[in-house]
Parts: structure tokens; C-alpha cells; sequence
């Protein structure tokens, strides 16, 4: 069978003498098979980390910004018109041999990324069912698994306002319908996940919006959702993903702490988890493992989108990861929260704007595999150690007894801690902090970085 794209099957090279520095050639971390213990449950690594491609960048983006038209160049554009039902269909044999290339399990998509829309919904649903027969088919001779899939609310103009927080009641009810009938694919698909991004859910101005009125009917538009997946047996974990800015001056679910609010607020905690990307992250002004974290202890961690932010640009720019410090916090937290059952990392990323060659996309999500796949080495040792445990342990230790245990049990008012502290004196209370060592902490996770991937190639 003739192949689609001219680019050779990636493989691990790594665990030889001797770094190779050409990251085209292949993966020198990543090695899908291996297997690795942490936190009491061994994984082989593909299985912890379960790379997912994202179909709208990688077959549809076009490499756009706001100041200029595409420059991508792609081997299927040949296969039809823009916009046409050939070329979509022809895109799915792509796509699916380019996850074979790459050695990932796992894909993701919009219902809009798949397929053309037509003049009425109803012609829009069989012009994506024709794509999704052919997505069924490959899935089943391939053995790729959908890790999410979900739908677009925004990009047409009818969701100018928004989609489950629009002003404009038809708009509200396409928005419904269009959900149904994609809930109804990841039932179908097998989806492990069902992700919901309020691209527009938000507003420009509070001069014209009733924000209690649109929250209530987004929460009460999640739960219809909910109603949903249960009569059709869909059993996929439901997901929001946080975002604060860009499209909207704000959108509700602004950051992950807003978003857990939220959940809670209107009882929607036991239903939904959280997607985090690290794009989105950083444009809330916090650290992708500050997302994390908070989200893990919530209990509510349910995937990840594997991208990064430049922090010199301030829009969505979506670039594949290449920050080990980054990757090896975020797995860090990953790795506590014993894996991602229900999630993975979804290469929600695009290549940049120059890098506009079909091998192009194989070196984006080969760069940012290894790169997780070495956050994953490091995260794995550091919490074998203890390392970190044993600091925290160690800083809070005056809560392990006395009156700090005491408090932690629930054992005291107000009054009793007066009684306690209020005749000591106040340098015998300065003398009880310690110094966090910050310092020798950095200095030490980056010894780690260097002795566990250093060790690959000694």
C-alpha cells in the first residue's frame, strides 16, 4: 500500500551510549514499551502517558495568525476542495497513518474539525456521519482509541454571544442539539472523554450581561447533558476546561479554582473533571503544575493538553512543549494522582507559522513526547526519594504535635490559642520558623533533571 506521507516509522534510539542531538531521529525518552513504577502502580509508559493527537491542529490548521494568511503545506491537499466532503474524508486516512508513524494510541476531536457544515443541522449531522463511518472503520482496523472528543460552539457566528450562555434562545437550543447528537459519536466512538471548552461561554461587558442569568443556564445546560449520556449509556468522564481570556474579556471558567468553584456551586462536581492545558494556564497568570495541583487535591484531575505558552507573546499560541523543568512538575503531579484513569495528554499544540512542512508535524509531537516522557523519568525518581514529601514533612512538622495537632483535630477555639502563645516571648516565637531552603530545592530538582536523564547516556 502506497504511503501517505514520506516520513519513516519513529522509534526509541535513546538508552545508548552517547546523546544523539538530532531530535529528528527519533525518540530518546520515549520508549512506548518500558515499563515504570511510581506510586505503588507499574505502567508501561505509553500507558501512563497515553499521547493523543488533536485532529483540528494537525489536519486542519493552516498556520494563520492575526496578521497573516496560511502558510502550511499538506500532502492531502491535493485530495479536494477546501471545505469539501472529499477532502475530509480523504484527511481521516492520513490522519490515522500519521498516528501509526508516530507510535501514539490516541486521537481527539471537534465535531466541526471532521466535517463541513451544511444549511441546516440536519444536513450538517449527515455530513459528519459520513466522516465518523470512516473514522469507525479505521479505529477498528487499527486499534486506535478516541481519548476525547467535543464540539465546537464557537467558531460559527450563530455563537457570537456564546453557546450554552447566549442571550438568543435558538441559538441556545442548536447549541443543545449539537451536543446530543455528539454525545451520541462517543458512545459510538468508544470516547473515553467528553470535553466541553467555553470558547465564547463569557462575556465582553457587564454593561449588557446578566452573568447570574447565564451561569444558571449553563449549569442547567451541563446537567441536561449529564441527563443525556445516562439515557444513551455513554459512560465517558465528563470535562471542562479552564480558560480566562481570548476570545471573551472573560470567561467563567477563567482558571481551575473558578472552574472548581463553579462545580461546586451547582452540584456538578460529582459529574465533571477538569481538562488543563498549559497554554491556557499560564494566559490565568499561574504555572501549568499550580493548575494541576489544585486540581489534583480537589480530586477532580481529569486530563491534560500537552502544549506551552511563549511568554513573551500574549495570546493562545498553542506550541508544543519543550520545557523539561515545566514537564517534570506537571508529572509530578500527575504521578501523586496515581496517572490520568480516564485522561491522557492530548497534543492540543501547532507547529509554527515557519515550520509550515508536513515533517514539521512529526517533529512537533515527537519533541513534545520526549519531553514529557523525560519529565515522567524525573517525576518517577524524585517521588521514589521522597524528596519532596520529606520537605513538606519536615516544614509542617509543628503540626504533627502540641497545640499544631491539636488544632488539626478540631480541639481548639480561638481562646485556647491565646492561652497558649500569649505569654511567650515574641523571639521564641521568631525562633520557631524555619528556612524553606528555596534555593538548595531549585538547585536540587535541576541535579535531578541532570542525573536521571543524564544516566540515559552514560
Amino acid at each position: 500500500m502506497t504511503e501517505l506521507f514520506d516520513f519513516p516509522k519513529a522509534t526509541y534510539v535513546g538508552g545508548k551510549k552517547g546523546l544523539d542531538f538530532k531530535a529528528t531521529k527519533g525518540y530518546n525518552f520515549y520508549n512506548a514499551e518500558e515499563e515504570i513504577t511510581a506510586n505503588g502502580k507499574t505502567l508501561k509508559m505509553k500507558d501512563w502517558l497515553k499521547f493523543s493527537v488533536a485532529y483540528w491542529h494537525t489536519m486542519d490548521q493552516r498556520l494563520v495568525d492575526p496578521f497573516g494568511e496560511g502558510t502550511a503545506q499538506r500532502p492531502w491537499d491535493k485530495e479536494g476542495e477546501e471545505g469539501s466532503m472529499e477532502l475530509a474524508l480523504a484527511k481521516v486516512d492520513y490522519m490515522f497513518e500519521f498516528m501509526d508513524k508516530l507510535g501514539v494510541e490516541y486521537f481527539a476531536f471537534h465535531d466541526r474539525d471532521l466535517a463541513p457544515e451544511g444549511n441546516t443541522l440536519r444536513e450538517t449531522n449527515e455530513n459528519l456521519d459520513k466522516v465518523v463511518d470512516k473514522v469507525e472503520q479505521k479505529m477498528q482496523e487499527t486499534g486506535k482509541k478516541l481519548l476525547w472528543n467535543t464540539s465546537s460552539l464557537f467558531t460559527n457566528k450563530r455563537f457570537v454571544a456564546g453557546g450554552a450562555t447566549t442571550p438568543f434562545a435558538d441559538v441556545f437550543a442548536y447549541a443543545g442539539a449539537q451536543i446530543k447528537h455528539s454525545l451520541e459519536i462517543a458512545k459510538r466512538l468508544g470516547s473515553e472523554s467528553y470535553v466541553f471548552w467555553g470558547g465564547r461561554e463569557g462575556y465582553e461587558s457587564l454593561l449588557n450581561t446578566d452573568t447570574k442569568r447565564e451561569l444558571d443556564h449553563i449549569a442547567a445546560f451541563f446537567k441536561l447533558a449529564v441527563d443525556y449520556a445516562k439515557e444513551i449509556g455513554y459512560t465517558g468522564q465528563f470535562l471542562l476546561e479552564p480558560k480566562p481570556k481570548e476570545p471573551t474579556s472573560h470567561q467563567y471558567d477563567t482558571d481551575a479554582q473558578t472552574t472548581i468553584a463553579f462545580l461546586k456551586t451547582y452540584g456538578l462536581e460529582n459529574d465533571f473533571k477538569l481538562n488543563l492545558e498549559g497554554n491556557h494556564a499560564f494566559l490565568a497568570g499561574h504555572t501549568y503544575e499550580h493548575e494541576v495541583r489544585f486540581t489534583r487535591e480537589a480530586g477532580l484531575l481529569g486530563s491534560l493538553d500537552a502544549n506551552m505558552g511563549d511568554k513573551l507573546i500574549g495570546w493562545d499560541i498553542d506550541e508544543f512543549p519543550n520545557d523539561i523543568y515545566e514537564a517534570t512538575l506537571v508529572m509530578y503531579e500527575f504521578l501523586k494522582n496515581g496517572g490520568l484513569p480516564t485522561g491522557g495528554l492530548n497534543f492540543d499544540a501547532k507547529v509554527r507559522r515557519q515550520s509550515f512542512k508536513p515533517e514539521d508535524l512529526f517533529y512537533g509531537h515527537m519533541a513534545g513526547m520526549d519531553v514529557y516522557a523525560a519529565g515522567l523519568r524525573v517525576a518517577a525518581k524524585i517521588l521514589e526519594d521522597g524528596y519532596f514529601e520529606d520537605i513538606l514533612k519536615d516544614r509542617y512538622s509543628s503540626f504533627d504535635s502540641g497545640i499544631g495537632a491539636d488544632f488539626e483535630a478540631g480541639k481548639v477555639t480561638f481562646a485556647d490559642l491565646e492561652k497558649y502563645i500569649i505569654d511567650t516571648p515574641d523571639a521564641d516565637v521568631i525562633a520557631s520558623t524555619k528556612s524553606g531552603h528555596l534555593e538548595a530545592i531549585k538547585a536540587t530538582l535541576n541535579n535531578y533533571i541532570y542525573a536521571v536523564l543524564g544516566a540515559r547516556f552514560n
